[in-house]
């Protein structure tokens, strides 16, 4: 990296930002706003930088304004989620993201907080075997439905010319 570059990144004021998501616009961010400044009142952190969405949590982070977020985070800087999401594969690639680039996560509900400590390591290891025993339960039971289908007689997959 050339040495303005790195001369830049070391003059920038870390930022500190929240990100707060609902899945559908019957929903309000307001108990989460609430929650990130409480939060922050108590670490004694400023959010420097708010962002928002409503889309559903199954969505890819490249496919939301999270994904934006984390590009624009660098090294030393903060990201407060209220939760870690359901979607385990979606916060395993936030969190080794972030760990790489030297981003913390603070996760309030659950207390996590992601940085680059061994325990930060471990606890990332230990959710990465969660979704893969997930994701391995998931495709375990779809071949018994689909086998248990076939055994009832049932065609599988689209009708022919469709």
């Amino acid at each position: 990296m050339p040495e303005k570059k790195k001369q830049e990144l070391k003059d920038r004021a870390p930022i500190v930002a929240a990100y707060l998501r609902v899945s559908t616009d019957k929903q309000t961010i307001l108990n989460q706003k609430s929650e990130v400044i409480n939060f922050c009142h108590r670490q004694e952190l400023k959010i420097t930088m708010w962002c928002t969405e409503t889309v559903s949590g199954t969505k890819k982070e490249s496919e939301r304004e999270l994904g934006t977020l984390l590009k624009k985070l660098q090294k030393g800087d903060v990201l407060i989620i209220t939760e870690v999401s359901r979607k385990m594969m979606n916060i395993m690639n936030i969190i080794h993201q972030s760990i790489e680039k030297g981003i913390t996560i603070h996760s309030i509900k659950e207390g996590y907080k992601f940085d680059s400590s061994i325990n930060s390591q471990v606890l990332a290891f230990a959710f990465g075997l969660c979704a893969e025993i997930e994701r391995t339960l998931i495709s375990q039971r779809t071949r018994e439905a689909l086998a248990r289908r076939r055994a009832q007689g049932i065609k599988l997959g689209r009708p022919k010319g469709s």
